[in-house]
């Protein structure tokens, strides 16, 4: 195989592992009934003057499955905190003890399930996008090349095989993580 063409599969493979691994963090956020400190990554706080996340400004940790619990460096911080986890939307009730803050993880509703599952299935949508993107832009260097025919029909379906393989992979995890959000 040509070494141009080796590096052109290379690179499609490297972006199609990208791909997968920001489906896979993008499922650790969407959570399924279970309390985990990454359901609290996308929250900002308000911290001399400009947005910081949660985490740099706060020991989060889950005691156990149905509570979250936030303490701050700084307790007076702990107001801030408070009005940035109910802003976030996420459908928590922070309480505030004085000292941190404890956040109970509700049951989730069928409902709710059935939003989270949707929520999924756009996420693995968004990575089967940039595996095909990730396809299509080998393609392209592959024809520009100066190759034979032969070389150049080899390398492209060597390259859609690739792309069969991470769709599998995307559509195998989808359905583990719709699994895992459906159970009661």
């Amino acid at each position: 195989m040509n070494e141009e063409v080796k590096f052109i599969l290379d690179s499609a493979k490297e972006n199609m592992d990208g791909a997968m691994s920001h489906l896979e963090k993008a499922f650790i956020k969407i959570r399924a009934g279970k309390a985990s400190s990454v359901m609290l990554s996308s929250v900002m706080v308000p911290y001399y003057g400009s947005p910081t996340p949660l985490a740099q400004v706060a020991n989060v940790n889950t005691p156990d499955a149905r509570t979250i619990t936030v303490q701050p460096w700084e307790k007076s911080l702990l107001q801030e905190i408070e009005t940035a986890i109910t802003n976030a939307n996420l459908g928590f009730n922070p309480m505030n003890n004085g000292e941190s803050i404890i956040i109970s993880v509700p049951p989730l509703t069928e409902e709710r399930r059935l939003q989270l599952v949707k929520q999924a299935k756009a996420e693995a949508e968004d990575a089967k996008v940039s595996v095909r993107s990730a396809r299509q832009d080998a393609n392209k260097e592959i024809r520009v090349l100066d190759i034979s025919e032969d070389l150049e029909k080899n390398a492209e379906v060597d390259i859609q095989e690739l792309t069969d393989i991470y769709s599998k992979k995307i559509d195998d995890i989808l359905t583990l993580k719709e699994a895992e959000i459906m159970k009661v």
